[in-house]
Formats: C-alpha cells, sequence, structure tokens
C-alpha cells in the first residue's frame, strides 16, 4: 500500500507541475491526491508496519502489534487513549495534521485579506510616488528594492502583483517590462526568504516552530540582500537598463485620498503579527486574526463615512450590507484556490510523514550526503518543482532543534531557488501570466542572473554558519 500511496503523490505532483499543458487547475490535482492518499492510508492501515509520531518527531513503537480498533473500553478514560489502537493513531494524526495545517490557511487568509483592503483603497497607488526618475537603471533599483522590502511584509507573490501594475502605469514598453518583471522575481523570492510572513514556506517553518521571527532574520537578511544586489549590480549592466525610459500616459484615475493612511496602517498591522507572538507565545493566526480585525473596523468606519457623504440621502444597500463593506469584498476576491492547493498539499506530505516515508529518507538522505549539500540540490529542485511540498517534506527529514542554521539554510534555499526559472516559484508564475513571458525567454535572459544571485547568497550563508 506505500508504494500505491507513493504513485498517488507523483502522479498528482505530475498533474501540478503540468498544469498549463493540461489546463486544469493545480488545486484539482492536489485535493484528489490527498483524498486518495489518506484514503488508502485507512484502506491499508491494518497492514502497515510504521507509524510517524509527529508530536515527538519518532517512529511509533510496537504499531505492527497494536489491534485495528481500541477494544479496552477503560482507554477511553486515558488521556492518550488514541495510543492502543491504529485507528485511534490515524484519527489523532489526522486531526493532529489538519488542525496544524488550518493554522497556515487562516493566517495567510488573513494576510491575504488586509492586502486586498488596502488595494481597495488604492493604497497601492502610492508607492507610484516614490519613483521620481526616468533613468532605467535608477527604476531598477527602486523596483527591486521595493520588491525586496514588500514581499517581506506582504508576501512574494502579492508584491510581484503590486509592482507589475505599477510598471504599467510607468513603463509602455512591453519588451522592456518583462526584464523589470524578471528581476522583480528574483528582488521578491529574496525579500520573502529572510521574513517569517514573506513566503509560504518560511512562514511553515516558522508556524511549526522550525525558526523564530528573530532568527529567521538574523540568519538571512545578508544572504538574501546579497541575493537580491548581485543580479541587480549586474543586471544595471546590460545593453536593456542602459539610458532613460518613456512614461506612459496619466490614466486620469483619482486616487482615494484614504489611500495611504490605509496602506501604511495595513503593513504596520501586519509587520505586528510577529511581534504579538513573540510576547504572547500564541500561534501567528492569533496575532493575525487581530491584525485582520481591528484594520477591517478601520476600514468599515472609514468606508461608511465616504458613503454617507456620496449618499445624503440614505438609500438603502440592496445587497443586504455588503455592497460597500471592503472586508466583504476583500474576503471575495482573495486566493481560494491557492488556499486549497497548500490544503492539498500539506496534508497529502502529512500522510506520507504518518508512514515514516519522509522520516526513513531522511535518515537516509543524512548517512549518505552531507546536509548542506542535500539542502543547496533542495533549492535547485524549488526552480522545478513547487517549493511548498520540498519545505513540508524536509520537515519531518531533519529533527534538529529550533533555529538551528540547517531549517534557516533550507528557508534561504527554497524561497530563493525557485527564481532560476520561472515556473519555480509563484511570484515568476503570476509574472508570467501579466506579463505574457515565455519559459524559455526567461531561461535565456533572467535565469543566470538569479542563479549568481542564489550561489553568492548560498555562499555567504555557509561562510557565516557552517
Amino acid at each position: 500500500m506505500e508504494v500505491a500511496i507513493v504513485l498517488v503523490f507523483i502522479l498528482g505532483y505530475l498533474g501540478i507541475t503540468l498544469e498549463h499543458s493540461l489546463k486544469i487547475d493545480k488545486l484539482v490535482p492536489a485535493l484528489l491526491m490527498m483524498a486518495i492518499a489518506w484514503i488508502l492510508v485507512a484502506l491499508g492501515l491494518d497492514g502497515f508496519e510504521n507509524w510517524f509520531d509527529s508530536n515527538n518527531s519518532a517512529l511509533v513503537d510496537g504499531f505492527k502489534s497494536l489491534p485495528l480498533h481500541d477494544v479496552d473500553e477503560l482507554h477511553e478514560l486515558n488521556e492518550h487513549s488514541y495510543a492502543h489502537s491504529k485507528m485511534g493513531w490515524l484519527e489523532h494524526t489526522l486531526l493532529h495534521h489538519f488542525g496544524k495545517t488550518s493554522e497556515i490557511l487562516f493566517f495567510l487568509v488573513g494576510a491575504m485579506t488586509i492586502v486586498e483592503i488596502i488595494d481597495h483603497f488604492d493604497g497601492f497607488e502610492t508607492i507610484k510616488n516614490f519613483v521620481k526618475t526616468k533613468k532605467k537603471k535608477t527604476l531598477l533599483w527602486i523596483v527591486c528594492i521595493l520588491g525586496f522590502i514588500l514581499s517581506a511584509i506582504i508576501d512574494n507573490l502579492t508584491a510581484t502583483i503590486v509592482l507589475i501594475t505599477i510598471l504599467r502605469k510607468l513603463v509602455p514598453d512591453a519588451k522592456l517590462r518583462m526584464y523589470y518583471a524578471g528581476m522583480i522575481i528574483i528582488a521578491a523570492n529574496a525579500g520573502g526568504a529572510w521574513s517569517p510572513i514573506g513566503d509560504v514556506t518560511t512562514t511553515m517553518l516558522w508556524m511549526q516552530k522550525k525558526v523564530s521571527a528573530v532568527g529567521l532574520m538574523e540568519y538571512l537578511i545578508v544572504p538574501s540582500i546579497v541575493c537580491m544586489a548581485l543580479p541587480t549590480l549586474v543586471a544595471t549592466m546590460l545593453p536593456v537598463f542602459k539610458g532613460e525610459f518613456e512614461t506612459g500616459e496619466a490614466d486620469g484615475h483619482k486616487a482615494n485620498p484614504k489611500g495611504p493612511m490605509m496602506m501604511y496602517l495595513g503593513l504596520f498591522l501586519i509587520v505586528l503579527v510577529p511581534v504579538i507572538k513573540t510576547f504572547t507565545h500564541l500561534p501567528p493566526y492569533v496575532g493575525m486574526m487581530f491584525s485582520l480585525g481591528f484594520f477591517s473596523l478601520v476600514a468599515e468606519a472609514v468606508s461608511a463615512r465616504q458613503f454617507s457623504l456620496s449618499n445624503p440621502n440614505g438609500m438603502p444597500d440592496v445587497h443586504g450590507g455588503h455592497a460597500n463593506s471592503p472586508t466583504f469584498k476583500a474576503l471575495s476576491r482573495i486566493e481560494m484556490p491557492s488556499i486549497l492547493f497548500f490544503l492539498g498539499i500539506l496534508m497529502t506530505v502529512a500522510a506520507l510523514e504518518s508512514l515514516g516515508l519522509i522520516f526513513n529518507f531522511g535518515k537516509s538522505v543524512s548517512a549518505s550526503i552531507p546536509e548542506n549539500l542535500f539542502v543547496s540540490l533542495l533549492g535547485v529542485g524549488s526552480a522545478v518543482v513547487d517549493n511548498v511540498p520540498l519545505v513540508a517534506a524536509s520537515m519531518g527529514m531533519f529533527q534538529h532543534a529550533e533555529d538551528h542554521e540547517i531549517w534557516h539554510f533550507i528557508a534561504y534555499a527554497a524561497g530563493t531557488g525557485g527564481s532560476m526559472l520561472i515556473i519555480g516559484s509563484a511570484a515568476g508564475v503570476v509574472a508570467m501570466g501579466m506579463e505574457k513571458i515565455s519559459f524559455f525567454w526567461y531561461l535565456k535572459n533572467i535565469a543566470w542572473l538569479a542563479l549568481l544571485g542564489y550561489l553568492a547568497g548560498a555562499g555567504v550563508f555557509l561562510a557565516f554558519f557552517s
């Protein structure tokens, strides 16, 4: 049965990788392989010899000899009654992994909603005012630095969308924008690697207590800066970034006067989440829900005032009070397919971990090659394979303490390695769609810069912490 479950994972992952060719959204194979994998686990439960206890990061002693169901009613009074049967272990483990996965998903929902509320008030238009130049080289540094900073706060995917949207208003030349978009991918992925809220993988490591927010910044801020700055410096020497660019015509759109205030407040509340976690030791999603609740309250108050001023006659809302609510509008626009995709991926990897497959594979890897070499290769692999399952699997392979350097190296490698191919990161995929960038164009013009940055940053990390 283990072979069948691994085969389901491989076929499902193949479907995810080929989503553009198959024209099927990646959430479909992700959800199918998750459900099928756990169904197969349940059907073959009585024949499994190993089971992995995620709480203690060790295989369960004597699992093979346990009965399928608990036949001793006295065990119901035992705090650990699940440990007396295989079905008890299955139910306990499934609930454990679903709980941990839900923490990550609700955290992402909160962050996405705050970003959408900011966008509702045209808050990101404020960033456009930072650009006061017509020099291509200067604009390159501006967008890369902004991408690096923004991605650490609002995640690399959202930062890429925001900056490319702004670029469309500044640079009408589509071919030139492709080069800028490619560099934004590198900068956004580098910026997301050193922040606990900058990338899904760093959020996973942070919420699973593999890294701390302070430790992540301490270990990765310098390597990440090198990963962004070196390719940007080299790119400024390319002919395409010489001279000045022609600016686009003003679109005549009147910016929301509350935009700057809402942007700064929203970004502050997102940054506040790690602070709340550090001082209260509560799971990060609690702080994110506080930030979302407070920000929604402000947004509702601002919208109610604006609606009252623009509608002095007090006409009733035909949509049950939700039509002018920025919170409800934001919730309708968040990336639910991405949320369901992460659910499918993380729970599928949890099924493989529960059978001890990942744990045993990790022991084999540790015995055959150095851990740093394995993590370096993991970064290269993340350019081809989505980094979420790679990081999820690696968390089951290694049993090091929190803030061990290997966890930080995994965060760096998985976060920045995806820049080497345009399909290797969420930022790359969204840029690919927005600017119609082809796989081979990126491979020819941007990939070598991303590889240069990845190797330089990895070298700095290993020089400091190896």
